[in-house]
This record gives C-alpha cells, sequence and structure tokens, in this order.
C-alpha cells in the first residue's frame, strides 16, 4: 500500500494548491495561537474551498477548549481533527469526527498502552519529544521504539524531511508521513521544490 503524506501547517492558498500539485493526500491546518504556523479559521475556509476531491482537510488543536474546536467547525470545513495536547479519550471523541491523536515519543513511552486508550482514533500520530513544545520542533526520535504490534495505523511525523523520508518510511512502515518545516522556505511557508522532493523521497521508498 502506498504510504500516504500530509504537507502539515499551510497558512496560504497557493501552498494548499502547491502540495495537491505535488501529490498529497492531506494538508494540515494549525489552530493554535502559539504555533509559528497558526492559522485564522476564515483564512482556513478559505484554503480548503479550493481542495479537489478525495484531499482531506485535516485541523490541529492543542489542548483547546471544546467551545473553541466547535467554532472551527462552524467555519471550516475538516475532516480529520488532530489532538496534539494531553486531551483524553473521551474529549477527542466527542466532535463525532474521525481523529488522529497525536503522541510524543521519548524511551519511557508506552505506545501499545496509547493505542488502547485511544482505541476510537483513526490512527497514533508519533512526533519526537521536546520539553514544553507540543510539536514542530524539527527533530526526529529513535524510530526504533514503535512497536511492530500497535494497533492503530501509523502517521510517523517529527523532523522528516526530502533527505530522511526515504530511509524513515523503509525502517518503520508507517501508514502516513507528516511533515510540515522540512518543506518550508520560511515558519508558514512552504517551498515548492522541497515538497516536489519529499514526494519524490516517498515514491522512491516504495521501489
Amino acid at each position: 500500500m502506498r504510504t500516504r503524506v500530509k504537507f502539515c501547517g499551510i497558512t496560504r492558498v497557493e501552498d494548499a494548491l502547491a502540495a495537491v500539485a505535488q501529490g498529497c493526500d492531506a494538508i494540515g491546518l494549525v489552530f493554535y495561537e502559539k504555533s509559528p504556523r497558526a492559522v485564522d479559521p476564515h483564512r482556513a475556509a478559505e484554503i480548503v474551498s479550493v481542495l479537489p476531491p478525495f484531499v482531506s482537510a485535516v485541523g490541529l488543536f492543542v489542548d483547546a477548549a471544546a467551545a473553541q474546536v466547535q467554532s472551527v467547525l462552524d467555519i471550516v470545513r475538516l475532516d480529520v481533527l488532530q489532538f496534539h495536547g494531553d486531551e483524553p479519550p473521551a474529549y477527542c471523541s466527542q466532535f463525532g469526527m474521525p481523529y488522529l491523536k497525536a503522541v510524543r515519543v521519548r524511551p519511557e513511552t508506552n505506545l501499545i498502552q496509547y493505542a488502547s486508550d485511544y482505541a476510537g482514533a483513526r490512527a497514533l500520530l508519533l512526533d519526537a519529544f521536546a520539553e514544553g513544545v507540543p510539536g514542530g520542533t524539527g527533530k526526529t526520535f529513535d524510530w526504533s521504539l514503535i512497536p511492530s504490534d500497535l494497533t492503530l495505523p501509523v502517521i510517523l511525523a517529527g523532523g522528516l524531511n526530502p533527505e530522511n523520508v526515504t530511509e524513515a518510511i523503509r525502517r518503520t512502515c508507517p501508514y502516513a508521513v507528516d511533515v510540515s518545516g522540512g518543506v518550508e522556505k520560511e515558519k508558514g511557508i512552504k517551498d515548492v521544490a522541497k515538497m516536489a522532493a519529499f514526494m519524490r523521497g516517498v515514491v522512491h521508498a516504495e521501489v
């Protein structure tokens, strides 16, 4: 099965269109004010409006009040929710939408337990751990920490870029890969050449 690709941290219509042109399966929109890639819901709605069929819009939240998530959903036609904080399973499922649970991985992280606790998630998104930062660190983690018998699909994130994505896929066999900073000119602004190179790396992993 082909590895799916999500380009996260999209803040501009032109970047969304460029991501689609490269063949991505999903784009990520960050609704976390502290992130340099945060996007206003009305801008996000404009971005989502240009997406063609079969490209998913994923909304990223970090320990947001339920009312905040709902207010975004009232404006933006999201397909999937992505929770990047300490949200419990009941919180994640209350919106009646498919969701991903992000986990910041370190040696003591029990991913088997996470998969059990968040059995209602569509996948676990595995990211690098950094103290006090919910994600977007640009750093990889030890991929050998991923169990081979997880009961949920794995979306691999954390420090991926055109240079390492082929190795990452071959070593971890994820359902999907998620990249943000690794394909940017600057925070929140994508680089078309890097996105194209990233997609080539994904394809090359499966040759």
